[in-house]
């Protein structure tokens, strides 16, 4: 069954509560969303507050997919440019569904509904987003329509001795 996707949800606790499980869960399963194993609500919590605050200044959209069960089951944010010669273009940013829908079509989906997001917003005509290098993400990016730009080497450190690529991605919304 497909996930129901929301842009710009009002955040509650228990909207607060589901992004913060499911951003452990993701970080603990090995997804490269900003963490590394093992990781608690707690050490999370400050980079979500972050990412409230910036949907407060209406710098950026949460997009949250639930499941059938009305749990948090996928997420991204899309983040606007500031520089007044980027606003052209957003920034996906924490995209993640939880370790449990894997395997069923529910990434496609997200960057589906992120891709449809970005359309219905004035003036926007690429998306941006970077991954992780030596996991093969960017693969997975490609077949959902983006190109890969960029390399920069050795920019994420997941532990001593083990810097990764960070591989920056675009693709047009329409």
């Amino acid at each position: 069954m497909p996930l129901t996707y929301t842009l710009g949800p009002a955040v509650t606790p228990e909207l607060r509560d589901g992004l913060l499980d499911l951003w452990t869960d993701v970080s603990n399963a090995g997804g490269a969303v900003g963490f590394v194993p093992p990781v608690t609500r707690e050490e999370i919590r400050p980079v979500l507050v972050q990412h409230f605050a910036s949907m407060a200044d209406g710098r950026a959209k949460l997009l949250v997919g639930h499941d059938e069960a009305g749990q948090v089951a996928a997420t991204a944010f899309l983040t606007f440019n500031t520089h007044h010669l980027m606003t052209h273009w957003l920034w996906l940013y924490t995209v993640m569904v939880h370790p449990r829908h894997q395997g069923k079509g529910y990434g496609r989906e997200l960057l589906a509904a992120a891709a449809d997001a970005a359309r219905a917003m004035d003036g926007i005509e690429a998306i941006r987003l970077t991954c992780r290098g030596g996991l093969g993400l960017e693969r997975f990016y490609e077949s959902c329509g983006y190109k890969e730009v960029g390399r920069i080497p050795g920019a994420i450190r997941v532990a001593p001795g083990d810097d990764r690529e960070d591989v920056i991605m675009l693709r047009s919304p329409a």
